[in-house]
This record gives C-alpha cells, structure tokens and sequence, in this order.
C-alpha cells in the first residue's frame, strides 16, 4: 500500500512539474525576447540569457504615453464594464432562478446564445451604432460594446451560485418586510460575496484582453486599449520582438495583481459555482 502510494505521489509530482513548464515557458519566453534588442535577436537568435540584455525596452515602454495613456484607458473601461455587468448579472440571475415567470427557460438560452455569438459576426453592427450615437472613440462607447458579452458572461457564471441558495432566505427576507430589490442585495448577494469577486476577475480578463472591438471603434490614440498599443507597435511585416514583449510584459501586471489578490475566490468561486449549478 505504502509503494502504491509513493508511485502516485511520483507520478502526480511528475504530472505537475511538466504542467509548470508548458504554463512557464510561455513566460519565460516573453520576459527573454523583452530583454534583447531587435538587433540582437537577429545577430543571435536564442532564448537564453544573452549578455548583452538590458531593461532599454522597459524604460521605452514607461516612457511611451500613448502606452501608459492606453493602459489607463484599459483600467478604466474594464472597472466600468465589469462593475455594470456585475450589477445587471445579478439582477438577471437572481430573476433566472428565483423568479417564475413564463419564458424563464427560454431567456436563459438567448443568454447563453448571446454569449457565445462570434465578436467578428457583431464588430461592424457596433461600430455603426457606436457612429450613429456619436460614441466613437470614446471610452463611453466602448463601455457599451463590452457589455454585449460581459453582461451575459456574468449572468451564466452567477446562475450557479444562486441555485446553491435555499430559497427560504429569500421568503423569509420577504416576510420580514423586505421588497425583492432589498432581499436581492441586502441578503442573497452578500452569500454569494466570492462567487462575486470569481465573476469579477474573469470578466475583467476577458475584457482587458478584448482586441476586435477596441480595434474598430476607437481609431484615436488617445483612446485606445493595451491590446491596440501593442498591436499598433508593428509596422507592415516588421515586428519588434524585444519592444513587444516588454510592452505585453508591463501590460500583464494588472491582471497578474489581480488573480493573485483574489485566486482564493476564483477558485472557490468556480468550484461552487459548478458543482452546485
């Protein structure tokens, strides 16, 4: 039994010691090209430690302001849209589950359909509404546009933690005199507290990692997303590897900040939210 033991515990070691490399290396990666010179990448293409690495691509990318500029503009349309889609995730959610009502189901679905419809079948109708409300290149307008799968993306993640809510909570907030509003927020939200701050995390990674939309809708630099400054960093076929890896490296910190201020709640959040939903 004990040997048995000792051979799971290798092979699950093992298991997880190349998990780590295929999750590192991309990383690894990134933080190597970010340290060399276009130069130097192409004088010597290695992804060992060059000797002649430097922080030069660092410094370019704290001292760019359309890159500082856009990744102030990401912050700030992400908390916007995230905190929205939390509000309105909830409220639909909670009417999902606790609420009867003819076509329950069937709006359930259009959610999980609106969710899962291509952003490229939906850029152009977008930009066009966007053009016609004169919210173009505007952080306002792109707030907008994040809520088409934001709002939908939260709903479905927080089915699952109301339905692992006993709904005498509810009737009982209500026969102490609380309207549906005050039950909502005042006693079901609080339960559900890390399943919240779960929901919050990934909804703001998805949006902070958005392209397409922030791509065609906010054409001005003074406007622009991370994901665009990035991108804008190529010209025609000439990449510069060093400069980008830098400059997606910076970028990462807010989202890495993030998950490691809240992966308690991630990943019990997830895990109530699946096994109970």
């Amino acid at each position: 039994m004990a040997r048995k033991n000792v051979k799971f515990s290798l092979f699950k070691y093992t298991m997880l010691m190349f998990v780590a490399i295929f999750v590192l290396y991309p990383v690894y990666y990134m933080i190597t090209l970010s340290l060399r010179s276009q130069a130097s990448l192409w004088s010597n293409p290695t992804l060992l430690p060059a000797s002649d690495s430097s922080l030069e691509n660092y410094r370019a990318a704290f001292a760019s302001v359309e890159f500082t500029t856009s990744l102030k503009n990401s912050v700030i349309v992400c908390s916007s849209a995230t905190i929205l889609a939390l509000v309105f995730g909830v409220m639909a959610a909670y009417s999902l589950t606790i609420l009867k009502f003819r076509g329950r189901d069937t709006m359930g679905r259009v959610i999980i359909i609106a969710f899962l419809t291509p952003g490229a079948l939906l850029f152009i109708p977008f930009a066009v509404i966007m053009a016609n409300l004169n919210l173009s290149n505007s952080l306002k307008g792109l707030v907008l546009v994040y809520l088409s799968f934001m709002v939908p993306l939260a709903t479905y993640l927080l089915l699952g933690f109301f339905r692992s809510l006993p709904p005498e909570l509810e009737e009982a907030a209500r026969i102490d005199g609380a309207n549906r509003l005050q039950a909502l927020w005042f006693v079901l939200v609080p339960l559900i507290a890390p399943g919240l701050i779960s929901v919050a995390i990934i909804t703001f990674t998805g949006a902070y990692n958005e392209l397409l939309y922030s791509l065609v809708i906010n054409v001005s630099p003074s406007v622009r997303t991370v994901p665009v400054a990035i991108l804008n960093l190529s010209v025609a076929d000439e990449v510069p590897w060093g400069r980008t890896m830098a400059y997606s490296s910076v970028a990462a910190i807010p989202i890495m900040v993030l998950y490691f201020l809240g992966q308690r709640f991630v990943v019990e959040g997830l895990q109530t939210g699946s096994v109970k939903g």
